[in-house]
């Protein structure tokens, strides 16, 4: 539980995490969809510019290569269950899995890959350390509000 499992192939790498979190699916959900409130409460994301919606377009700018803007699109828009996005490249999905009683799995997994994967894998730094953070921050902000609204 918040430790990041990666499975690395010849022509793709996924990186998971999943984590036990007591709130509302309502409140992970408006976390992960306010884009320009990422930075307040997640230490692995400079900023996010654009709209997280179905069909959206955002620039993302993280930790781990703070001169990259990540162009990404929004593949996937169920509100409170999944939420997905990336580029040619990769995806990362979100999915928020309610387990009852103000407890819920969220899962973030992130697979990036292709015929040039082998070419550029080299480049790409671990998403380990940074999966976790991410976790551990949406962990710690959505059952600071939970708590906050009992």
């Amino acid at each position: 539980n918040g430790k990041a499992i990666t499975v690395k192939k010849f022509f793709s790498r996924e990186t998971s995490v999943s984590i036990d979190i007591k709130a509302d699916a309502a409140i992970v959900w408006t976390l992960l969809t306010d884009a320009p409130g990422y930075p307040k409460w997640n230490s692995t994301i400079i900023s996010i510019e654009g709209e997280i919606k179905q069909g959206g377009k955002i620039k993302l700018k993280s930790t781990l290569d703070p001169k990259r803007v990540f162009k990404l699109k929004v593949k996937t828009f169920e509100p409170e269950t999944k939420l997905a996005w990336g580029d040619g490249k990769g995806t990362r999905t979100y999915i928020i899995t309610n387990k009852g009683n103000g407890l819920l799995t969220f899962t973030m997994t992130e697979k990036i890959g292709g015929l040039m994967f082998p070419m550029y894998a080299k480049y790409i730094p671990p998403f380990d350390k940074s999966f976790e953070q991410f976790a551990a921050d949406l962990k710690k902000e959505a059952e600071i509000i939970y708590n906050t609204k009992k």
